[in-house]
């Protein structure tokens, strides 16, 4: 039997550094070729580390969440033949990436705390989230609780970055039966608490996010628009095309609007390199479209928006968001974008202040519509309204820009057929 050592790979871009997020095996597991050991997090997404050999696990490289330079070791594996390491190396290997047999290297380990057992007993304890609140779980979990008829707002996970597990559903259901049986006071004081490792997506996503908002001056921007004869335009099409060429949402027209503003408002589809302090303004429109997936937010990306139909918007929207939520999105379909849409869908609430996505200088923020009585000619009437809250970069943008853009934008919207007049 030999040792085959693999190494954190180089994944390109000049990476020199990868956050470890998540292993899919433990010491001792038996594995074979091309099955995925671990997940690392680049700066633009979640790469899987696939096996290039069968064999068994016996040292792990690293922890959920530590910071791992391209070359360390990250994995070793007992094969067949010589392996591609000398025995006095994996003795060395050994007694320096694996000091002790974990028991489920799945489980956050929190510093300074024995074991990942407190976080798995803290699981069995329901927890209270926001009714809209949507907890990281897969959706192989989701059904389960589902199938179960669990509430997954109301289990806590013990998975990376609070991920819900199939453990946990087992844990919550085996607590229910505890407490039905002892008749436990559901208005009891709770004194638990739980600590959660900021890792993966999750610190990524927080990184980004503190950085934008250090270094641009955001200022926002709400217009409300009446999208009643859009919609009503939406509806017709999907009634006589919807069987042949795909559903359409609002998210097809508002991109379109986005690309036919920008032809006016060049200086908007741009990045700002604020080190070399330049301003690249781009003929291509690339939207980066915000999609919620159970590692976090993710912004794929509809590459020559401008060079698309309704429909072919349409198609790659959900392609994209499809790839974003299954972990399948490249690093090339979630980098590039020059402008970003965001959209809670029908949680929009009224008005936003949404996050630049930087370098680029504007997002538009799409809130849910509402009906609502509005005077029109002297009469009251029942329209539908959105507002439109999106939010610029002043070091590059200007106020009066800013403004008559998304003027354009509600122009276009109120008026439809205007989106394909040329």
């Amino acid at each position: 039997m030999g040792t085959h050592v693999i190494k954190m790979p180089d994944i390109g871009e000049g990476i020199a550094e990868v956050e470890l997020s998540v292993w899919h095996v433990k010491v001792g597991d038996m594995v074979v070729e091309d099955q995925v050991l671990a997940d690392v997090m680049t700066d633009k997404a979640m790469v899987d580390i696939p096996s290039p050999v069968h064999g068994k696990v016996i040292s792990l490289g690293g922890e959920p969440g530590e910071v791992m330079a391209v070359g360390s070791i990250l994995i070793s594996i007992e094969v067949e033949g010589a392996g591609n390491t000398k025995e006095s190396a994996l003795s060395a290997v050994v007694e320096q990436a694996a000091p002790a047999p974990k028991a489920d290297i799945k489980a956050p380990v929190v510093e300074s705390k024995p074991a990942a057992k407190p976080l798995v007993a803290a699981a069995q304890a329901p927890v209270a989230r926001d009714a809209d609140e949507r907890p990281l779980a897969s959706p192989a979990v989701r059904k389960h609780a589902l199938d179960a008829g669990i509430q997954l707002r109301l289990v806590q996970g013990s998975g990376p970055a609070g991920r819900i597990l199939h453990d946990d559903l087992e844990a919550y259901l085996q607590q229910g039966t505890t407490r039905a049986a002892t008749g436990a006071n559901p208005y009891a004081e709770r004194n638990d608490e739980e600590q959660i490792p900021v890792i993966g997506m999750r610190r990524k996503i927080a990184q980004r996010m503190q950085d934008a908002t250090r270094r641009a001056a955001h200022f926002s921007y709400v217009e409300e628009i009446d999208v009643t004869a859009l919609d009503d335009l939406r509806v017709h099409l999907n009634e006589k095309h919807g069987a042949s060429r795909g559903k359409l949402t609002l998210l097809p027209f508002l991109v379109r609007a986005m690309v036919v503003a920008l032809r006016d408002f060049p200086q908007i589809n741009a990045r700002y390199d604020d080190e070399a302090q330049v301003i690249t303004r781009l003929g291509a429109v690339h939207v980066g479209v915000a999609t919620q997936s159970d590692v976090g937010l993710m912004v794929p990306v509809v590459r020559h928006a401008e060079a698309r139909s309704l429909w072919g918007t349409a198609e790659e929207i959900t392609r994209l968001a499809t790839a974003a939520r299954t972990g399948k999105a490249s690093r090339d379909e979630l980098s590039g974008s020059t402008i970003t849409l965001t959209s809670l869908g029908a949680l929009g609430g009224i008005v936003s202040t949404p996050v630049l996505n930087l370098p680029e200088v504007a997002i538009v923020g799409v809130n849910r519509i509402v009906e609502r009585p509005m005077v029109i000619k002297g009469q009251i009437v029942i329209r539908k309204m959105m507002n439109l809250s999106s939010s610029f970069d002043h070091r590059v943008v200007d106020g009066m820009d800013a403004a008559q853009f998304i003027q354009a934008i509600r122009g276009l919207l109120e008026q439809p057929a205007s989106l394909f007049l040329e």
